[in-house]
């Protein structure tokens, strides 16, 4: 086992989020998990790392890592335990079993995906038994990782997040967005939205161009013009936050012809729509609550959770 992690309650910079050399622990390795204990022992930072499946450290072990027996040995090993794990739930299942005083005075950094309501019941958790805890929503894949042209946001305490910045910014740029521990995963989820919504028409125009015997490749410049969206949302932004949803430039009645017609392109070339369907709905419930003449920002409005009927 390398000396490189494993460290314990006393190690000298187990808990120093100012060296430069302190001690780390990364819990969960899947490729992010990987990639962050990767760019920590690049920076020759002792690193202890522990996974469900052992074999995943295998090669983060032979570069200097120290693959703790137990989740609770990982989190005795270093002041900073980052979290990369699918969700809170699975932060609940593998630190549950560990004795809460063992957390006192350590910071947990979560960078686990999960809504912003569930990282603030975590960092209560985390605040139970004597430790900081640091919402993260990382802004890149694994490839971006140790790279400051990535971003990450965090929340959370001020006086935490000083304090370990140098030891964040070893994974990406780390820009702080203030105390609420639900703050920097709401961040995260509201990037996943137009993500995914993003990617997923971009494989739903491939399987189109499929369709019709055109490759990925063919339709490159057509996909990254089209989601290029940067005067669209320069231009309706100020627009919206002034609730003015104006039918000068574009009307939501034009924006449902146009979305049916993508629909019956993919149903006439025996394409999945599910999703095109999905956006033509909402564009007819637009126009059924009277908005047809407005601008298609006005599915803002109808897109709104009523007062009162949150879950």
């Amino acid at each position: 086992m390398s000396d490189r992690g494993i460290g314990g309650d006393n190690g000298d910079n187990s808990s120093n989020g100012h060296n430069s050399n302190a001690s780390v622990t990364v819990i969960g390795l899947g490729p992010m998990g990987q990639a962050m204990a990767g760019a920590f022992l690049d920076r020759g930072h002792p690193v202890t790392v522990w996974n469900r499946t052992p074999s995943r450290a295998d090669a983060l072990v032979a570069r200097g890592a120290g693959l703790a027996g137990s989740a609770e040995e990982a989190v005795r090993a270093a002041g900073v335990v980052v979290l990369s794990l699918t969700d809170y739930d699975a932060m609940y299942a593998v630190l549950g079993g560990v004795d809460p005083a063992v957390f006192a005075g350590r910071v947990l950094v979560n960078l686990s995906s999960d809504t912003p309501e569930r990282a603030r019941a975590g960092a209560a958790w985390a605040a139970e038994r004597g430790a900081g805890h640091l919402t993260g929503g990382v802004l890149t894949p694994p490839s971006g990782i140790g790279s400051s042209e990535a971003t990450t946001f965090y929340s959370g305490p001020p006086d935490v997040f000083e304090a370990h910045r140098p030891v964040l910014e070893v994974l990406t740029a780390a820009e702080y967005k203030g105390e609420d521990p639900g703050l920097a995963a709401l961040l995260y989820q509201l990037n996943m939205v137009m993500f995914w919504t993003s990617l997923t028409s971009y494989w739903q125009a491939v399987a189109l161009a499929g369709a019709h015997g055109l490759k990925a490749a063919d339709i490159l410049p057509l996909a990254l013009d089209a989601t290029n969206l940067t005067q669209f949302l320069e231009f309706y932004t100020p627009r919206v936050d002034a609730g003015d949803h104006s039918g000068d430039v574009d009307r939501l009645a034009m924006g449902l012809a146009s979305a049916e017609h993508v629909l019956h392109t993919m149903r006439d070339a025996g394409v999945d729509g599910t999703l095109p369907a999905a956006v033509a709905e909402v564009f007819r419930r637009g126009v059924a609550s009277g908005h047809a003449g407005d601008s298609c920002s006005s599915l803002v409005e109808v897109l709104k959770v009523p007062a009162g009927s949150r879950g």
